[in-house]
């Protein structure tokens, strides 16, 4: 049974807390947090490719190849890019590969604090032109092994993550699951939350679910 650390409904929404593991979850839409390179090497990445099989892996370095055509990188700092779930497809329709900052290349470090909700808008931007997605199982992006720090980046992931499900434009998303593993980023959002519920978007409503 997985332990919900939080819940709380916004205008269009609910963000839920939740531990366990993100590949057996299942939802619409898996967000995985990728490198620019696609390459499903490092962290929960890998698990997800893992999960999911070779043909994802095939299919991440055909989108690398495209991409090196023109010179670009396969998924620059803040985008995403969408592929099947192939072995993944009975918990999932879809997975999000989301480029968020690398805290550990000084250059994304210092933007962090931009680059973090650009990479959550673009993110909803994505889910927006997608049917039939209502529910999201994610990650903290950035949190793992791209490093974050845990207080400022669980401060910045409610703000940006509650804005959007209580702003004034219904994002399309009526369950937006964030799944943590990590106990430190836990006991950090935890205390964020206590010292700042009154000032977030939504009611708390954990105990009620």
């Amino acid at each position: 049974m997985v332990e919900l650390y939080m819940a709380r409904t916004c205008r269009w929404g609910v963000l839920r807390v939740v531990g366990g593991d993100l590949h057996r979850q299942e939802g619409d839409v898996v967000i995985t947090p990728a490198n620019n390179r696609l390459s499903g090497r490092e962290g929960l990445d890998a698990l997800i490719h893992k999960a999911a099989g070779d043909e994802l892996r095939e299919k991440c370095r055909e989108i690398s190849v495209e991409q090196r055509k023109d010179n670009l990188p396969p998924c620059p700092v803040t985008s995403n890019v969408v592929t099947k779930p192939y072995n993944l497809s009975e918990q999932f329709k879809h997975i999000i590969h989301v480029v968020s900052p690398d805290c550990r290349r000084p250059n994304q470090d210092e933007a962090r604090r931009t680059l973090l909700p650009q990479a959550y808008e673009n993110l909803f931007k994505t889910l927006k032109g997608m049917k039939g997605v209502k529910n999201v199982i994610a990650p903290p992006l950035s949190m793992g092994v791209f490093a974050y720090p845990h207080r400022e980046g669980a401060r910045l992931t409610l703000e940006c993550l509650l804005g959007i499900l209580d702003g004034e434009k219904n994002p399309g998303i009526k369950e937006y699951t964030i799944i943590v593993k990590e106990r430190n980023f836990i006991n950090n959002m935890r205390t964020v939350y206590r010292e700042s519920e009154d000032q977030l978007p939504g009611v708390d409503t954990t105990m009620e679910i």
